[in-house]
């Protein structure tokens, strides 16, 4: 089958984008592979579970069905701790929640003389992140451990900056749509409705992070107050808000 009738096939059955997507990413199609990818997409399989990529902040990172697919949001949090960084100076950084890597990675990339630590939950997270600091050349520069940010039992250092995008969704939610629904669960939904994350990280993570170190967190729409509560409940000192670009309240940042 040639590449023009496997776009018109998969355009019927997920649109043009996903078709234009599949086909630059995809070599060869056989009847058989084509039958599955269509039968993903009229599932909502996100097309980078499909083609196991996704871009974020200018770098590539591989995915599947055991991380959570990396989303423009993010970005924000990233921008926000380059933002506040300064030249000449090598940050360690920890992030908590790693997945497929890609915070981590993308601010060692942009900040010079970073380096830094991911924890994961998740094995199959872990080896994922791992994985991508291999294809981005970061090995010398990034550690992948598995790790629980309820203990960090392996965390044996305090870091200039802490980072997470943390599972904030509250456990039984219905509005999560369904192109979400096909990441792990345990990186979308929280106890506590969707709060979970954050009383853990609040009450954990000042001895993981240096004095005057700066924390920064993505949230879900409308948790600004609850997690600012929290956070100033455990003492952390509240330093300002980030907007997305859709405006949303995405990113919380606090100072120890």
């Amino acid at each position: 089958m040639n590449i023009n009738q496997a776009f018109e096939i998969l355009k019927n059955a997920g649109g043009i984008h996903s078709a234009r997507l599949i086909t630059e990413n995809t070599k060869n199609f056989s009847k058989i592979k084509l039958w599955h990818i269509c039968r993903q997409l009229r599932h909502m399989v996100p097309v980078a579970k499909i083609i196991h990529q996704k871009w974020f902040y200018g770098l590539k990172f591989y995915t599947n069905k055991y991380t959570l697919d990396p989303r423009p949001d993010t970005e924000t949090l990233v921008t926000a701790v380059i933002s506040d960084c300064i030249e000449n100076k090598n940050y360690r950084i920890l992030d908590l929640g790693t997945g497929t890597g890609c915070i981590l990675a993308a601010l060692v990339k942009n900040i010079h003389g970073t380096s830094g630590i991911g924890i994961d939950k998740s094995w199959h997270a872990v080896l994922i992140a791992r994985k991508n600091m291999r294809d981005l050349k970061l090995t010398l520069k990034t550690k992948i451990i598995k790790d629980d940010f309820n203990s960090g039992k392996k965390i044996k250092e305090q870091f200039d900056i802490i980072v997470s995008n943390p599972p904030y969704i509250a456990t039984g939610d219905t509005r999560v749509n369904d192109a979400a629904m096909h990441d792990p669960a345990m990186a979308l939904f929280a106890k506590n409705n969707g709060l979970a994350a954050y009383q853990s990280i609040a009450k954990n993570a000042r001895k993981w992070i240096k004095n005057g170190g700066n924390i920064y967190l993505e949230i879900g729409i409308g948790q600004e107050s609850d997690v600012l509560k929290i956070f100033e409940n455990e003492n952390w000192k509240f330093i300002r808000c980030e907007k997305d670009l859709a405006g949303i309240n995405r990113v919380l940042v606090f100072q120890k």
